[in-house]
């Protein structure tokens, strides 16, 4: 036990650090949290959505499914879109055309490159400024965002349906006509979809990163990835290679290894006979192997359906 006391101290203390790690950023991920507003209102005044309704909101996702179809801030199925990024584009495009339309009178593909530009600049603006009030726990919106909100939630909420000319979408996607039938819940759904893409376009108080750390890319608003992102991606990658690459150095130079064991004359197995219940198994040998089989290629069709 002595020969092995420096070996048990020096895990007691990587598992305290690690530990200590492990809390640490667990306790900083609920702290830097995106605030849920407890009211999202208009410039006039009018409430769009409140904590409750938000929240709610979380419930329907989840209930047709939640990561397994699309997914939230990246982390789900493969199988349809990010609804974070997706909302956002649509949002930020949907701002656009109304802008475009109320500053100059045409479309936006219609507007020359200057104009684009500058609306591209109040575009920016207007996103990544953070309106909320933590004092009052209220988010406030411009009405020109407000009308791209509510444009972009028809969307989700005839995808969601059985809207006939969305068909198509539906079945790219691999959801199930009438997704989620009530027409409530929809429109809650589409208020969670919200105050996501609210979270990723929208930088933190004292900062010009968002609460997702630029996540989307989306190069409308500039969400691209910060230095910060660039810098501790390339440590850890670097920080990986050298813990592989001075694991296998210990393993190679450090370690004492011991004597060849010498071979028996005789393999000690082939003086051991099957017991009674051991040949009793070899019957259902050919059955396990069947239903592993059976596993395998119903794995393989749930996940070319699901795909």
């Amino acid at each position: 036990m002595a020969k092995y006391r420096r070996l048990w101290f020096l895990l007691i203390g990587i598992l305290a650090v690690t530990f200590t790690l492990l809390g640490y950023f667990g306790a900083e991920v609920y702290r830097e949290a995106p605030p849920i507003p407890d009211r999202v209102v208009s410039a006039d005044g009018d409430t769009l959505m409140t904590e409750e309704s938000i929240l709610d909101g979380q419930t329907a996702w989840q209930s047709v499914g939640g990561m397994q179809l699309g997914s939230i801030w990246g982390h789900g199925a493969y199988q349809a879109p990010d609804w974070t990024a997706d909302w956002l584009h649509r949002e930020l495009e949907t701002w656009l055309e109304i802008a475009a339309l109320e500053e100059y009178g045409q479309e936006w593909h219609s507007l020359s490159g200057q104009q684009q530009n500058a609306l591209q600049y109040d575009l920016k603006t207007e996103y990544r400024t953070n309106t909320y009030d933590a004092a009052t726990s209220t988010l406030q919106l411009s009405e020109r965002r407000s009308e791209a909100i509510a444009r972009t939630a028809d969307y989700y909420s005839r995808l969601f349906s059985d809207a006939p000319e969305l068909q198509s979408t539906r079945e790219n996607y691999a959801m199930k006509e009438n997704t989620l039938p009530s027409a409530e819940r929809r429109e809650r759904m589409t208020e969670f979809f919200f105050w996501t893409a609210w979270a990723a376009a929208t930088e933190r108080p004292d900062s010009e990163v968002t609460y997702t750390n630029n996540w989307p890319h989306e190069p409308l608003i500039d969400n691209r990835p910060s230095g910060e992102n660039v810098v501790w991606s390339l440590i850890s990658v670097v920080l990986l290679i050298a813990g592989v690459g001075g694991l296998i150095w210990a393993w190679a130079f450090l370690r004492k290894e011991d004597e060849e064991p010498q071979a028996p004359l005789k393999d000690p197995l082939s003086a051991v006979g099957l017991t009674p219940s051991q040949k009793a198994l070899g019957k259902y040998l050919l059955l396990v192997v069947g239903l592993f089989t059976f596993q395998v290629m119903l794995g393989g069709f749930t996940a070319h359906y699901t795909v």
